[in-house]
């Protein structure tokens, strides 16, 4: 049996938004995810990319997705530039039918899926050019209509020449279906221009992001959302690099990017061209629709900015500080504080309200850069301070997040908090806290709950990026129930150290099957499911359970590391409960008995616990609740509780 000695003395005080997410745009977590958008390529712009370290390149594939419908139709497919709906995305389809009943249809990422009775909104532009007839939209698959609707085109005589109409119609499903196309038909032979169509399912939150994903964020009630990246931030090359403000434009005037995830696994193998070459960013999802975000999610915003460096581990790339093309770096870090903080004068807090909201987000936090660290190249610190500098003068409540570099052992990382330390003596609020990312196996995890122990209270730290990466093959594998109870044990120590580490978010966030660069995830998904991974699990008890403050034990932790438990202990000072969270990481149950240091008599009112499964075990798109939290409400006055093998548990406290 296992003694837990509860103290009454208080060691440090959680931050209300202490556990928060991590947002990038990497396994199409934002186009074939979270954004609601059901097509591929919906504005012809597409761009296949090439390259690696030093020679990026993108050859334009405006017809990705698309095809003639039925695959021989008398058709042609002409993707063009002339005049389009919007100069930052100059091409779309013309589209040239030689007989009656034929079209295009869009492959939508592995084939649309429908739900019987739901409606889906359906727009796009049309002009036609010699065409005097109706266009039919509808789902198919193997010839069967799902959904349909039609809508009668104006003719080139009744418009004025070379303009654009927009359509829009509603598409309600008659069955449930996977898999199927969306098709646009034209009931005559003519030509018709389209660009920016699109299909947003109608339950869709704001009109904007995909429900089943915001009901998975919105469990996690998460303190802060950071975006919108990660490496997404800095690009592959300073061209491709998160520009921000191209995301306060209309939707059709966003111009479209290569993802910088795109790239990912080029090799000489392979020809320095991955199958994930088509990823791009439509910026669906942009600044203000992040805001957006996090106001319906209750957390505090944390956009990162870019610091003049493209990704330093995949391109030389750089504008160098104190020039006049660094300013637009510094113009854009004052110019988002005004977007979100200003008023209806100002004139980006004009823009704001323009596009929807009059009233400021209440932009509190705000990340320089993502990962750089300091080289006689990169300059970062000079580059830091020079941003510290302008956003304080104009802005001094703004708390900035610098950055330790890409991990947590070398010199960048110690270099780093040598910086930090140093200016922060000269000027207190030089930093908030800084960034630090670590991606290792369990078992460091397990050998560092005590890695914040001995910090340097006067800067606070963000754990930024974290995961465990046990050793598996495929990547849907990777979030193993082994993995999640090492970073739930390894969250005991960042809890415990609160008074330093003030933020901390899982990375990364989700990760859609069969598109997926990068493992494990938080949450992953396809076109009609999403689940929920045992390290989910963890971050939702930690939010759900987190207290207010932490409390001492009289028993030490080290001599329970030794028997493969770990734990913390917190309290909500509002309603008096006491929750410990506890890992049980052997192979067999563990007897815990809870002991007030005054003798009081406490018990246990609820047992919350995932678990109880070899660490290997995952959560799957067939098996998605696998490894799921289990309650427990004891019928009796209890203070011992067996603990699960391989389990992480919540225990609830009342004091008589």
């Amino acid at each position: 049996m296992v003694q837990i000695k509860i103290s009454e003395k208080k060691r440090a005080v959680i931050a209300t938004d202490m556990i928060g997410l991590f947002f990038e745009d990497i396994n199409y977590a934002a186009d074939g995810g979270l954004y609601a958008e059901m097509l591929e390529n919906k504005s012809f712009e597409f761009l296949d990319a090439y390259g690696d370290k030093g020679d990026y390149y993108c050859i334009y594939d405006g017809g990705y997705g698309w095809k003639p419908y039925p695959v021989k139709a008398k058709a042609d497919m002409l993707y063009v530039t002339g005049s389009p709906v919007a100069e930052e995305n100059p091409h779309y389809l013309r589209f040239v039918a030689r007989e009656d009943h034929c079209g295009f249809s869009n492959q939508a990422y592995e084939g649309i899926v429908l739900e019987k009775e739901k409606k889906y909104k359906v727009s796009f532009y049309a002009r036609s050019v010699q065409y005097h007839a109706s266009v039919t939209v509808a789902i198919k698959k193997d010839e069967i209509t799902y959904a349909s609707s039609q809508v009668v085109l104006k003719s080139g005589e009744a418009q004025q020449k070379k303009s654009w109409n927009k359509y829009e119609l509603e598409l309600t499903a008659n069955a449930d279906i996977e898999g199927a196309l969306f098709v646009i038909t034209l009931e005559k032979s003519g030509i018709v221009e389209f660009d920016f169509i699109s299909m947003i399912p109608s339950n869709a939150v704001a009109g904007i992001f995909r429900n089943d994903i915001f009901e998975m964020l919105q469990a996690l009630k998460p303190g802060f959302i950071r975006f919108p990246g990660g490496c997404i931030v800095e690009g592959n090359t300073l061209s491709n690099r998160y520009r921000y403000k191209d995301t306060l434009k209309p939707i059709e005037q966003r111009k479209n990017n290569w993802n910088r995830w795109a790239v990912h696994g080029n090799e000489e193998a392979n020809q320095y061209h991955s199958r994930f070459s088509h990823y791009n960013q439509s910026l669906g999802i942009g600044y203000y629709e992040y805001f957006l975000l996090c106001e319906l999610l209750g957390a505090k915003p944390l956009p990162v900015l870019h610091v003049g460096l493209a990704c330093q581990y995949q391109s030389f790339e750089l504008v160098e500080p104190e020039t006049e093309e660094f300013m637009e770096y510094i113009q854009d870090a004052l110019d988002l504080i005004e977007f979100a903080n200003g008023d209806v004068t100002t004139q980006y807090g004009a823009l704001r309200a323009k596009m929807g909201h009059k009233q400021p987000f209440g932009l509190e936090l705000i990340g320089i850069g993502n990962e750089q660290w300091e080289t006689d190249q990169s300059r970062f610190f000079e580059r830091y301070i020079i941003l510290e500098k302008a956003i304080h003068e104009c802005n001094p409540s703004i708390q900035l997040i610098g950055s330790a570099g890409p991990d947590i052992t070398s010199d960048k990382y110690h270099k780093a908090w040598e910086f930090y330390h140093k200016e922060s003596l000269k000027k207190n609020n030089f930093v908030y806290a800084v960034d630090e990312h670590y991606y290792v196996n369990p078992q460091w995890f397990y050998e560092n709950t005590d890695f914040y122990d001995n910090y340097d209270r006067n800067v606070k730290v963000f754990a930024g990026e974290y995961a465990a990466h046990p050793k598996k093959l495929e990547l849907s594998q990777k979030n193993t129930l082994g993995g999640a109870l090492s970073e739930a044990a390894f969250l005991t120590g960042i809890e415990r150290n609160a008074d330093v580490v003030v933020l901390a978010s899982y990375a990364p966030l989700l990760a859609r099957e069969g598109y997926a660069q990068w493992a494990p995830d938080m949450i992953w998904f396809d076109a009609a499911k999403v689940y929920a991974t045992p390290s989910y699990y963890v971050q939702m008890l930690y939010s759900k359970y987190k207290g207010s403050v932490t409390l001492d034990t009289l028993e030490g932790q080290k001599a329970l590391i030794k028997n493969n438990i770990y734990y913390n202990i917190v309290q909500n000072e509002n309603t008096g409960d006491i929750y410990v969270k506890i890992v049980n990481a052997n192979e067999e149950t563990v007897t815990v008995e809870l002991v007030h240091e005054a003798g009081e008599e406490i018990h246990i009112s609820e047992i919350v616990y995932i678990g109880d499964k070899d660490k290997d075990s995952c959560n799957s798109l067939k098996e998605p609740f696998a490894i799921s939290p289990s309650q427990q409400i004891p019928k009796q006055r209890v203070n011992q509780v067996t603990l699960k093998k391989n389990s992480f548990t919540v225990l609830t406290m009342k004091r008589s």
